[in-house]
């Protein structure tokens, strides 16, 4: 009898590859402020992986990154938000089954705001001023928006493809036995 006590050791490649692709992507678009695909690989892996899995997939890539590109106080919160929008991100996938392009593609860029609302609360823990700092993120918040959509594009349905063939492989391999 199999028992599901974590995670498998498939799923930790995935989350190895996922993170890979995420480190290499947003170490690749860092001479374009925010614009980088870290955001849109969270919330497909958290689509077919789940929340637990997304929230890793965060923690690594906020941690990988930022020793390549500086660690502070915002990694903190980098985690945090990449971690909320995996956790919702893998709500959504465990509860519908069929995801739209179109409706990925406006999450997405609803996370980038997202995202940046929750990194400016950065500047408020630490010189309890927010308003100021918030409204002056915001056209980083909207490239970052405008990338995650763009990449969303890209990605989802690449990323989606080979998820889906692994599951239909996988469930054929159990029918075999």
């Amino acid at each position: 009898m199999k028992t599901n006590r974590g995670i498998s050791t498939y799923k930790l490649t995935l989350l190895a590859l996922l993170a890979a692709l995420a480190v290499v992507g947003r170490y690749a678009f860092a001479f374009i402020p925010n614009v980088q695909p870290v955001t849109a690989i969270i919330i497909i892996c958290g689509l077919f992986l789940g929340p637990l899995a997304a929230m890793i997939l965060a923690v690594l890539t906020t941690f990988l990154t930022n020793m390549f590109l500086g660690m502070g106080i915002w990694t903190i919160w980098q985690i945090v938000a990449w971690a909320l929008i995996g956790l919702i991100s893998g709500l959504i996938g465990k509860y519908r089954k069929k995801h739209s392009i179109i409706l990925l593609t406006v999450y997405a860029v609803f996370c980038g705001y997202l995202y940046g609302f929750i990194l400016s609360l950065t500047t408020y823990t630490i010189a309890g001023e927010f308003l100021p700092y918030y409204l002056l993120s915001l056209p980083f918040d909207t490239a970052h928006a405008i990338g995650n959509g763009v990449f969303m594009v890209l990605l989802y349905p690449i990323i989606s493809y080979f998820f889906k063939k692994y599951a239909k492989g996988r469930f054929n391999l159990q029918n075999t036995n």
